[in-house]
């Protein structure tokens, strides 16, 4: 992976979220979260926001 790659944060409908490289499309099924930045920034914020690794239909089956 090259040093200077620009990331973006993505999500999917379960809210589950990854890196995606920020000059390629986005794969179907996945949304921009809104941030772009390093490898090392957007590890960054999906460690911030990321804190309940279920997938969303386990966490409503939970409740």
């Amino acid at each position: 992976m090259p040093e200077d790659l620009i990331y973006q944060v993505v999500r999917n409908h379960e809210e589950q979220y990854s890196l995606w490289p920020a000059e390629r499309a986005l794969p179907l099924g996945w949304t921009a979260e809104g941030t772009t930045g390093t490898r090392e920034e957007c590890l960054a914020r999906v460690n911030e926001i990321w804190t309940d690794m279920r997938p969303l239909s386990v966490r409503q089956a939970a409740r």
